[in-house]
C-alpha cells in the first residue's frame, strides 16, 4: 500500500505547481513562502529540541500554551512549529515567540520528508489532533525520533476510512510512540488501529488560553446595542443567523449581530447572502465603524474573536448545524457567554456534555428555537463556580500533557 500511496504522491508532486498557483490566486497559499511546502529553506541546518505540528488555527491555538510553557525551559534551545494554512501562519506571526520558528508543513512525499528532517533534526515530533501522515511517520520512525500524537482525535467517519486498508493503517499507527486522545471514543479507535501506548488525559482545548480583553475603541461602537454573537460559522449557517436577527429585531430594536465566520475568505459571499434578506452589513476589514442601523457586523480578520465575544451574553457556535461536527465553545464560555448550538457536535462531544451538565448551553434545531434561547438568556452572566470548574479541568489536562512530553526529553 505504501507503494501505491507513493505513486499518487509523485503524481501530485508533478502537478503541484499548478494546484499551488490556483490556491495562491484564491488567497489560500503564501506565494513568498511556497517553497517551504517542498522543504526548501534559505536557513542553515539546525537542531530542534521540540517539533510541534498542527494543521490550522484550531490546532495551533490549542498548543500555543504548551509552546509558551516550553519556551521558558532553559534546556530547550529551539522549537519548530509547522502548520498548513495561511490563517494559522497569520496567528503565529502575531505571537511573541523567542525560541520558536514557524514554517509550513511539507508535502508528504518521501524525499521531501527526508529533506525536512535533515534540515531541522528534531529530537521529538509532536503531532496534534488528527494529523496522520504515512511517509513522515515512517521517516520519523526510521530515525528513532519519539512521535507523540497529542490531543488525538479519530472520528467514526475517519476510522471507517482507515479500516478499508487495515494493514496499511496498522503499519502507520504502530509508529506512534504515545497517543494522548482527547476523548474515550478516540482512545478506542486508536487501540483498534494499532497504537500500542495510549494514555487518556482529556481535551487540551479545555485549557484556558490567553484571554483578550475587549478594546475600548471596539466597545464604544456597541455601547448602546444589544449584541448577539455567532462564532465560527460555516456555509448555510449565516443564512440561519440572518433570519434569527430579523426575528429578534422585532423585540430588540437596538440589536446587532456580530458574525465571525470560520473561514474569513467567505466574507463577501456571506455579505451578499445576508443582503438578500435586506440586512445592512458591514465588514470589519472595511475600516468602517458599525452604524446605528447596521444589522450584521462581519469580523473578517484574524485573532480578534475574544474581543467581540466579550461584547455579548449569548453566542451561537457554528459548525453544529452542518455536517462538520461543531467548533470549540469554550472561548465563548470563558468570555461569559451562554452557548447555543446545533446537534452536530461530535468534534467536542464531551465538552458540550459538560456544558449541558453545568446548564450553560442549549441545543437548538432552527432559528425559532434560537430566538427563544436568546430571549431567555440575553442578560446571562456565568457564575464563578461554573467557570472555575472548567478552568480547573483545563489546568489539570494541560499539566498532564506537559508531563508526558517531558518524559521524552
Amino acid at each position: 500500500m505504501y507503494f501505491l500511496y507513493n505513486i499518487f504522491g509523485i503524481i501530485f508532486f508533478l502537478i503541484s505547481p499548478f494546484i499551488l498557483f490556483i490556491r495562491i490566486a484564491n488567497g489560500k497559499e503564501d506565494s513568498k513562502r511556497i517553497l517551504e511546502k517542498y522543504s526548501y529553506y534559505n536557513k542553515k541546518n539546525s537542531d530542534t529540541t521540540l517539533w510541534f505540528h498542527g494543521s490550522s488555527v484550531g490546532e495551533i491555538m490549542s498548543i500555543l500554551p504548551l509552546i509558551n510553557e516550553f519556551e521558558k525551559d532553559k534546556s530547550i534551545k529551539r522549537i519548530l512549529l509547522t502548520s498548513s494554512t495561511v490563517s494559522s501562519a497569520s496567528i503565529i506571526k502575531k505571537k511573541s515567540l523567542k525560541k520558536t520558528t514557524h514554517v509550513y508543513y511539507p508535502f508528504d512525499i518521501g524525499f521531501i520528508c527526508n529533506n525536512f528532517l535533515d534540515k531541522w533534526r528534531p529530537k521529538i515530533a509532536i503531532f496534534v489532533d488528527s494529523e496522520i501522515w504515512p511517509n513522515m511517520y515512517k521517516k520519523i520512525n526510521s530515525r528513532k525520533i519519539p512521535l507523540i500524537l497529542i490531543n488525538a482525535r479519530i472520528t467514526s467517519k475517519s476510522f471507517k476510512k482507515w479500516q478499508i486498508f487495515p494493514s496499511f493503517a496498522k503499519d502507520i499507527f504502530n509508529k506512534v510512540t504515545i497517543a494522548l486522545p482527547q476523548n474515550q471514543e478516540t482512545k478506542n479507535y486508536l487501540k483498534k488501529l494499532g497504537v500500542k501506548n495510549i494514555k487518556f488525559i482529556g481535551n487540551l482545548k479545555y485549557f484556558k488560553n490567553v484571554r483578550q480583553n475587549s478594546k475600548t475603541n471596539i466597545q464604544k461602537y456597541f455601547k448602546n446595542r444589544k449584541v448577539l454573537c455567532a462564532a465560527s460559522t460555516h456555509y448555510n449557517e449565516e443564512k440561519i443567523i440572518g433570519k434569527l436577527h430579523l426575528k429578534l429585531k422585532k423585540d430588540f430594536k437596538n440589536l446587532i449581530t456580530i458574525l465571525v465566520p470560520r473561514h474569513i475568505n467567505r466574507s463577501e459571499e456571506i455579505k451578499q447572502e445576508l443582503k438578500k434578506l435586506k440586512l445592512i452589513v458591514i465588514e470589519r476589514s472595511s475600516g468602517l465603524k458599525p452604524s446605528t442601523d447596521c444589522d450584521v457586523y462581519i469580523v473578517d480578520t484574524y485573532g480578534e474573536m475574544s474581543n467581540f465575544l466579550g461584547l455579548s451574553n449569548v453566542t451561537f457556535i457554528g459548525g453544529s448545524m452542518v455536517n462538520h461536527g461543531g467548533q470549540n465553545p469554550l472561548e465563548a464560555v470563558r468570555m461569559g457567554n451562554y452557548v447555543m448550538h446545533g446537534k452536530k457536535v461530535n468534534n467536542f462531544k464531551e465538552i458540550y456534555k459538560e456544558l449541558k451538565s453545568l446548564k450553560i448551553s442549549s441545543e437548538v434545531k432552527n432559528f425559532d428555537q434560537m430566538a427563544k434561547v436568546f430571549k431567555k438568556n440575553h442578560n446571562y452572566k456565568i457564575s464563578n463556580r461554573k467557570l472555575n470548574k472548567i478552568n480547573y479541568l483545563g489546568a489539570k489536562i494541560f499539566k498532564n500533557n506537559v508531563k508526558e512530553i517531558k518524559n521524552y526529553l
